[in-house]
């Protein structure tokens, strides 16, 4: 690993400055208000730290100078050095003091200890130390701690009292919690309560003068700052309906430019916030319990309240804040949507709703009722008039026994004295109810005019999705799940936070109703993946980011598994389904591995050193501000087919049910690798004489580019499976009516009669990916196809798959799907830029870069950085 110091500024390697070998944050306080006129977001986090794991005895490891490794020498000031006052200079001034503020800052270190915390894009204006020895309800916890004395200074008590917070055990978790919101609240320390600190490009640095080690360091810190409207770790936008939002983009870089933070996954924590917003906002996060607003009376802005208590990584951290309101199983009509107005949220669905809404979409009063039940909020009132908002607590249960799906009895997996591994938290998984609640409360939210489409699609399958992962994996790791329709620019189809998922518009059925399961395959797949993040990437979460794998190949895995439960299919169905995706995924990642670079295709990339970080915890990881990276898939595919590889050698059954225990053994953890693969092999020790070693496996899957020989040999039995055999029957009558056109696409006035066989999405997709290979395809044979398959309005897979053949052949009748597909298709539309580039088109290039001029404000920001080297 790279010491700190030699760290190359224009890497694409992002670096993890914070120092959490010495000092953990274990809880953050957060106090924000957004501002949609200046496109930021101020006020405080308080973080509660502990030393670190290294920090023994009360002595810190040896560590040179004591500054803080993970620094970024003369890096330009992005708040200047700080004494408690005001930093808000412009760029060029802080430019013309930067040489000077590095200097001064290094050069008074006196041997004090800093803080490093992760930080990117914020203005600071204050760090302080806060009193807590003057937060009268935190007498309750001095009970064994030493009273004030000559010899034992206020320092002291108020370390003990912090360590004593932190320490209170999970059954007493809201006392907990309420004790640090009144300690966030405490005045700063009487001896200096400002703290010196600094900023550069990737950190907060933070001392106290005469402090020279963690265990010395104040225990509670407040850091007052706001975010700069390009932060890179939050999106300014506008959604569907042209009104203003604003959410965390899980961009590289996480959640530094929306408060100070430590990155590392090591430090998971826990967190709560108040948030403040307009009155006709919605405010989304991740949180346990769904929260109430309550208005402010002075700003009459709406205070949203959240906290989880499950440790863990800060940048599982999310929020969104836009005019979004919730779907319902009977949507009202457009003139009562409009009196009712949008500051309400959505109702319940009635029992009397119509088909489905007491199964779909309805509530249920418990496991085994065949009835619905509407639980709503109280309204409460706002203070403006007569007008009410009620609050969004209109949750969405489903109980599926009435629709045939089969109910696994998961009461044997728990032990009345079952031992978890983790630390102490409350966990879902020792709470006997929790294994039966096959459906968790949930909500869908979007803008006005995609609500149709999302209660149509996302709240009539999110229900069956639940119970399949329930019935797959066991007990739901969260209590509760929104899932939010973000705006056009979101950079990929779906992201999973604790709680909250996004999901990107292109996932919506363009169709009907009437094209019933086919039409919302990709919503259901997605959903299902993206479901499975809350056990692989949230529960259980990779210990060093380069191993994206364990995170986007699990979930790819369990994505056709859930999906296939999810539309009750028989096995034999579910088989020839996912081996149809198989050979899908098989063609893209073949594609891809054959046009980027090979570092860029090891799952692996740090090898041996997987998991290792500098003597103060800072780390880097490997190529995550690459723009290219941002858009492959090798993690997502390649990851994905070493988990067939592994199922096909223990057997797919047993392989699901390794799951589940791997599951029960390491939720609430970090893993490696190498701690799932560890098990496996134990688990099974066949795979040991068959010659599949730990050693092996890296070998083969984890520490090399290309594609192992037993993918080549498995992807020849998929592309002769039936539903593969079927499209390609089809393919030959596309080809013979394309032929009988003769060459070039000259009309002819009588087309001939075929019967096309119906095919599923995936089929279709498949279709058009085999007529790509053509080099010719007359100008009536691509009119019959889009006319026979209604193109334009199948999902974005196929629709993707249709504008590569419209690009490649000149179709220009077609050029508006196109167009409406790079508008609209964003997360999916990069890569069409460049096809329509290569193509030396005039036509062609004038359609890429009138697209790009629409939407550039709204994209994402790698997204746009990708395009404009393509088409400018």
């Amino acid at each position: 690993m790279e010491p700190d110091g030699d760290l190359d500024p224009d890497s694409d390697d992002l670096p993890l400055r914070a120092n959490t070998s010495h000092i953990l944050v274990r809880h953050y306080v957060l106090d924000l208000t957004v501002d949609f006129d200046r496109r930021v977001i101020s006020g405080s986090v308080v973080l509660f730290l502990e030393p670190g794991p290294r920090v023994e005895d009360g002595v810190e490891a040896e560590d040179g100078d004591g500054d803080g490794e993970g620094v970024e020498k003369g890096d330009k000031s992005q708040a200047g050095e700080g004494d408690g006052s005001e930093s808000q200079a412009g760029d060029e001034a802080e430019d013309a003091r930067s040489s000077h503020t590095d200097a001064s800052w290094e050069s008074t270190s006196d041997g004090d200890f800093t803080l490093v915390l992760d930080c990117c894009d914020l203005a600071v204006s204050k760090v302080e130390e806060l009193d807590v020895t003057s937060v009268s309800a935190m007498s309750s916890l001095l009970e064994g701690v030493p009273r004030e004395r000559s010899e034992v200074s206020p320092i002291s008590q108020s370390a003990a009292l912090i360590q004593k917070l932190i320490s209170i055990p999970s059954g007493q978790w809201r006392q907990q919690h309420q004790l640090f919101s009144r300690c966030s609240r405490a005045p700063g320390s009487q001896d200096g309560g400002s703290l010196r600190f600094h900023t550069d490009r990737w950190s907060l640095q933070v001392r106290k003068s005469g402090v020279t080690s963690p265990q010395e360091f104040p225990r509670a810190l407040r850091v007052c700052y706001e975010t700069r409207p390009a932060g890179g770790s939050i999106r300014w936008t506008k959604d569907q309906d042209h009104r203003v939002c604003v959410y965390t983009a899980g961009s590289p870089i996480n959640n530094r430019a929306l408060f100070p933070c430590q990155e590392p996954p090591v430090a998971m924590s826990t967190w709560q916030a108040t948030v403040r917003a307009p009155s006709e906002c919605v405010v989304l996060m991740s949180g346990e319990d769904q929260a109430i607003p309550a208005e402010d009376e002075e700003t009459r802005l709406l205070i949203w309240n959240y906290y989880v208590t499950m440790p863990m990584p800060a940048s599982t951290f999310t929020l969104a804040v836009g005019h979004w309101r919730q779907a319902i199983a009977e949507l009202p009509s457009a003139a009562e949507r409009g009196v009712r107005g949008r500051t309400d949220c959505g109702e319940a669905a009635k029992p009397e709703a119509g088909p489905g809404a007491g199964t779909e979409a309805g509530l249920v009063s418990g496991p085994g009722s065949s009835t619905s039940e509407v639980v709503k909020g109280s309204s409460l009132q706002t203070g403006s008039g007569d007008r009410t908002t009620r609050s969004d607590s209109a949750f969405c249960y489903s109980c599926l026994e009435d629709e045939g799906h089969s109910v696994t009895d998961y009461s044997g997996m728990v032990d009345d004295s079952i031992s978890c591994s983790h630390g102490d938290y409350p966990c879902r998984f020792t709470e006997r109810s929790a294994w039966s609640q096959r459906v968790v409360p949930h909500r869908v939210f979007a803008p006005d005019c995609l609500l149709q489409k999302a209660q149509m699609g996302v709240l009539a399958l999110l229900p069956r999705c639940l119970a399949a992962a329930h019935a797959i994996l066991g007990v739901h790791p969260f209590p509760r799940l929104d899932v939010l329709i973000v705006p056009a620019g979101f950079s990929s189809l779906g992201m999973a936070s604790p709680h909250i998922v996004f999901l990107s518009q292109s996932v919506l059925h363009a169709g009907s109703p009437a094209s019933g399961e086919n039409g919302v395959s990709l919503c259901g797949s997605r959903l299902c993946h993206e479901l499975a993040h809350s056990w692989f990437g949230l529960a259980i979460g990779a210990r060093d980011w380069t191993e994206e794998w364990i995170s986007e190949g699990f979930a790819t895995f369990l994505e056709d598994i859930i999906w296939a439960r999810a539309q009750q299919l028989s096995q034999g169905e579910t088989l020839e389904q996912c081996n149809l995706k198989a050979l899908l995924r098989w063609r893209r990642l073949s594609d891809e591995l054959q046009n980027s670079e090979e570092e860029l295709q090891i799952l692996r990339p740090n090898m041996e050193n997987t998991g290792q970080v500098s003597e103060s915890g800072s780390s880097m990881v490997k190529h995550a501000l690459n723009p290219d990276k941002t858009f492959m898939q090798v993690h997502y595919l390649k990851g994905y087919f070493l988990l067939r590889f592994l199922a096909s050698q223990v057997g797919e059954q047993q392989f699901i049910d390794f799951f589940r225990l791997f599951v029960k053994k390491y939720h609430g953890q970090l893993i490696l690798s190498q701690d799932f693969l560890q098990m496996l092999l134990i688990t099974f020790p066949d795979m040991a004489r068959k010659g599949l070693t730990l050693s092996a496996i890296y070998a083969d899957w984890l520490d090399r580019p290309g594609i192992p020989k037993w993918l080549y040999e498995r992807s020849a039995v998929w592309s002769q499976a039936r539903l593969v055999e079927e499209v390609k029957a089809e393919v030959v009558k596309w080809i013979l009516l394309s032929q009988s056109q003769g060459k070039g696409r000259k009309r002819k006035r009588t087309e001939p009669k075929v019967n096309y066989k119906e095919v599923t999405s995936d089929q279709l997709v498949m279709l058009l990916e085999l007529l790509l290979e053509e080099a010719e395809l007359s100008g009536t044979a691509l009119r019959t196809l889009q006319r026979t398959y209604n193109l334009q309005k199948q999902d974005a897979e196929v629709r993707h798959r249709w504008c590569e053949l419209v690009v490649k052949h000149g179709y220009s009748q077609a050029y508006r799907d196109v167009e409406h597909f790079l508008v609209h298709d964003q997360a999916m539309g990069v890569y069409l830029y460049g096809e329509l580039m290569v193509q030396e088109d005039t036509k062609q290039q004038a359609l890429a870069q009138r697209c790009l001029s629409l939407v550039q404000e709204e994209m994402d920001q790698s997204a746009r950085r990708v395009v404009e080297k393509m088409v400018l």
